[in-house]
């Protein structure tokens, strides 16, 4: 009987574990939601031209939730800059993986890249940390994340396929992004569209890897080679 009423009690005042986990489970729910509503009206509105108001009205939230999560509107921009492009990065090595051979790979990569508009959105970003450096941490964590996942994908299909890649996997990532970013931001300035974009950036990047058949043709002309040149000195 006490040990009932115990329970009872215990039952009528909450578990505070269990209220803690709800309330971190609410706040990201909350602030998923914000991202959510904020990312849309930024890439067409631009930061000066979205107001803290709107997004709340989007998210179907109060102004002061923004500012809680938050802090600040340009806070709120960086993050969401930065959420985009690594979705874009996760959408980028989906559409790699139907690739059979390296050239595949890297037109698959750069057309999905060229395709969206997340890069110049972080660009933004980056141009507005530079006088916001409180916000800088958040890109340096997304950039190498970036790197790090790139690398790590690349390295996995150079593996699965038995590729022969042509330099290391973080190099390829660092290369590919740098050039995606150089690319589309001169594109964007220029008005050049997505397909131009995306040549323009395969003639820049090249030659990734060789595949075992371009391998093994390689190796049978180097043999080739080097028994026609034993043949002439004999």
């Amino acid at each position: 009987m006490v040990e009932k009423s115990a329970q009872q009690a215990l039952e009528a005042a909450g578990d505070p574990k269990h209220a803690a986990r709800a309330t971190r489970s609410a706040g990201r729910k909350m602030r998923s939601l914000l991202l959510d509503a904020a990312s849309p009206l930024f890439r067409e509105r631009g930061l000066s031209g979205t107001a803290i108001t709107d997004i709340a009205a989007a998210a179907n939230a109060f102004p002061s939730q923004i500012t809680y999560y938050f802090r600040t509107k340009e806070a709120l921009f960086v993050e969401c800059a930065c959420r985009d492009l690594l979705y874009l990065a996760q959408a980028t090595e989906q559409a790699a993986l139907k690739a059979r051979t390296p050239r595949e790979y890297t037109r698959a990569l750069a057309e999905t890249v060229t395709a969206s508009d997340s890069i110049a959105f972080f660009a933004e970003a980056l141009t507005l940390t530079r006088r916001r450096q409180d916000l800088a941490p958040l890109v340096e964590r997304t950039i190498e994340r970036l790197h790090s996942e790139g690398a790590r994908a690349y390295a996995g299909q150079v593996a699965r396929h038995g590729w022969r890649s042509l330099r290391a996997p973080d190099e390829s990532s660092r290369r590919f992004w740098a050039v995606a970013i150089g690319i589309i931001l001169e594109g964007c300035a220029m008005g050049r569209s997505p397909e131009a974009l995306c040549a323009e950036m395969l003639r820049v990047l090249g030659e990734q890897a060789k595949s075992t058949g371009d391998t093994a043709r390689l190796r049978l002309v180097d043999e080739h080679d080097a028994s026609s040149h034993q043949s002439e000195e004999g």
